[in-house]
C-alpha cells in the first residue's frame, strides 16, 4: 500500500536521532523498571508481544536486564486512575501507556516519572503533549494518524462496494478522543463528497447504545460502515463487527483486530509495529533523554487486511484489484 500523505505535521526524519541526551544516563548494570498501562492485555496479546520484541532488539531481556510491571484495567476504563497511581507508587523508570485513556491517567498520575503512548490519534488534541515537535512536558510517543486516513478508508470502502450510496460512520461522543474524532467526521463529510455518497453519522456513547445505533443504520438505509477507532470500539470489536454482519452491512475499520474477529477490512497504522517502536522510546528515556525532546512520531507501517468470509456471508465480490493490494487477505 502507498503510504498516505502526512498532513498536519512533519518531523525531519533526523529530529527523532537528534535529540539530546541528559547528563544522567542509567547506570550501568541496573535494572530498569517499566509499567505497562494496558486496557486489555487478555485480548490484544499479540500487542504486548511485540512491545517485548522490540525491547530485546535495544538489548533489553524481561527478568535479565528490565522489569516490567504489568497492570491491566481488563476492560473498565474507570481502572485506569488507580492503576496508574500504582505504578508511581512503585517508581518505575517508564510508563508505557498505548491508548489514550491510559496515557492520559498516567499524565494525571505523575508529572516526573516519563510516559510513551503508541497509536494515539491527535496526541495534541487529546491534550498529551504540547506540539508533535516538541511535546514538552512527561509524555510522548507515536501518533496513528487516524484523523488523515478516514479519506482512505472511505475510498477504499467504496472500492470494495461500489454500489454503495449512503454510508454509516460510527463514533463515541464523549470519548477521551471526542477532539479527534470530531476533526474525524469533518475529513468524512468531505471524502463523502467527492466519493458522492450520503454520510450518515451515527452515535453510541457505550456498549449499551450499539444495539440501537446499528437499528439507526438500517432504519436509514445505510449501505455501507466505517467505524471510528475509540478505545470502547476496540474491547467491543467482536460484537461490533457481528452486529455489521448481522445487519449486512460491509464495514471499514481502523485496525486489523476488528477484520481477525469477523470484520470486513480494515486500513490503518500497525499496532503492533508502534507498540514494537515505543521500545525505541524507553531505550532512549532509560539512557538519560527526556520525552519533552523526543517528537512525536508518525507510522512507518499500514495494512489493507480483508476477510473473505466474511465478504462471503454478504454475498460481495471483492475486486481482485483491491485484494492484489491488501497486505493480508483472510480466507
Amino acid at each position: 500500500m502507498d503510504r498516505p500523505q502526512r498532513r498536519g505535521f512533519l518531523i525531519a526524519a533526523g529530529a527523532f536521532l537528534a535529540a539530546p541526551f541528559a547528563t544522567e544516563a542509567q547506570q550501568p548494570g541496573k535494572i530498569a523498571r517499566i509499567g505497562f498501562l494496558s486496557l486489555n492485555i487478555a485480548g490484544n496479546p499479540r500487542g504486548t508481544d511485540s512491545f517485548r520484541q522490540g525491547l530485546r532488539e535495544h538489548g533489553y531481556v524481561e527478568g535479565r536486564n528490565v522489569a516490567i510491571e504489568y497492570r491491566d484495567a481488563e476492560r473498565k476504563f474507570e481502572r485506569f486512575p488507580a492503576l496508574a497511581a500504582e505504578l508511581v507508587a512503585l517508581k518505575v523508570d517508564v510508563i508505557v501507556a498505548p491508548s489514550v485513556v491510559a496515557s492520559q491517567a498516567a499524565k494525571q498520575a505523575t508529572k516526573t516519572i516519563p510516559i510513551v503512548f503508541a497509536g494515539v490519534a491527535d496526541p495534541v488534541a487529546d491534550g498529551l503533549v504540547a506540539s508533535l515537535a516538541w511535546p514538552g512536558g512527561n509524555v510522548t510517543g507515536l501518533s496513528n494518524l487516524a484523523p488523515e486516513l478516514v479519506a482512505k478508508r472511505m475510498e477504499l470502502l467504496k472500492e470494495a462496494v461500489p454500489g454503495a450510496s449512503r454510508v454509516a460512520i460510527l463514533w463515541q461522543p464523549g470519548s477521551a478522543m471526542e477532539g479527534t474524532d470530531k476533526k474525524t467526521l469533518k475529513d468524512a463529510e468531505v471524502s463523502a463528497r467527492a466519493l458522492g455518497v450520503r454520510l450518515q453519522v451515527v452515535e453510541a456513547r457505550g456498549p449499551a447504545e450499539l444495539q440501537r445505533a446499528y437499528a439507526d443504520m438500517t432504519r436509514e438505509r445505510a449501505n455501507a460502515l466505517v467505524v471510528l477507532g475509540t478505545p470502547m470500539f476496540f474491547t467491543e470489536r467482536e460484537r461490533i463487527a457481528g452486529l455489521a454482519i448481522g445487519n449486512r452491512l460491509p464495514a471499514m475499520f481502523s485496525t486489523r483486530q476488528f477484520v481477525e474477529v469477523g470484520g470486513l477490512m480494515a486500513y490503518g497504522a500497525s499496532l503492533d509495529d508502534l507498540l514494537r517502536r515505543t521500545a525505541t522510546y524507553v531505550d532512549r528515556l532509560l539512557k538519560g533523554a527526556k520525552p519533552a525532546d523526543l517528537p512525536v512520531e508518525q507510522p512507518t507501517k499500514f495494512e489493507l487486511v480483508i476477510n473473505l468470509k466474511t465478504a462471503k456471508v454478504l454475498g460481495l465480490t471483492i475486486p481482485q484489484s483491491l485484494l492484489l493490494r491488501a497486505d493480508e487477505v483472510i480466507q
